[in-house]
């Protein structure tokens, strides 16, 4: 909410979630090319080649929201036993994919947690 000078009158705070789950997998989400150039002018948030995020089950913090939107069916799947090489991945825990806006690749690759 903005009051009449255009100053953002709405407060930040900070949620902190309760995880009553113990999560097994483990992602990493790499950022492995950024437009033609490779450039991070070319991304809206401004990924880089190199960029690296990880995650259990909520979104990575910087993450762009959109990409993990798209993202999101394949960490279930690789969650519930599926195998990623039977929708075009490279391995059963590894694939590529690329943002909504069709500008950064990515490779998501999922590591079982020691139980």
């Amino acid at each position: 909410m903005l009051d009449r000078e255009g100053t953002n009158q709405l407060s930040v705070q900070e949620v902190v979630l309760k995880k009553w789950y113990e999560e097994d997998w483990r992602f990493k989400i790499e950022v492995i090319r950024v437009g033609r150039r490779n450039r991070a002018e070319e991304c809206r948030l401004g990924f880089e080649p190199g960029d690296t995020f990880e995650c259990t089950y909520e979104t990575p913090s910087g993450f762009c929201p959109t990409s993990f939107i798209k993202i999101f069916p394949a960490l279930e799947a690789i969650r519930c036993g599926g195998d990623l090489r039977n929708l075009g991945g490279s391995g059963p825990y590894e694939t590529t994919f690329i943002c909504p806006d069709g500008v950064v690749l990515f490779k998501l690759t999922g590591e079982q947690m020691s139980e």
